[in-house]
């Protein structure tokens, strides 16, 4: 008796299939601006994250002077 072929194709990661669902649900355009918005939102994060800590090597330095 022969052993059942083995299938060796990989399961998809979760954010390939959300991309996968979104292609079959949005048009091109769709998708396009949501992926801007959140590249967008993305950066607007790394923004504030580098304004908060300029703001604190500045409270540093003024600490420092006083």
């Amino acid at each position: 008796m022969q052993a059942a072929p083995v299938r060796a194709t990989a399961i998809p990661s979760f954010t390939t299939a959300l991309r996968a669902v979104e292609s079959l649900l949005m048009s091109s355009g769709q998708r396009t601006a949501r992926r801007n918005a959140w590249t967008s939102v993305l950066e607007d994060r790394r923004r504030a994250k580098d304004r908060v800590e300029a703001q604190r090597v500045l409270d540093q330095v003024r600490a420092g002077r006083s």
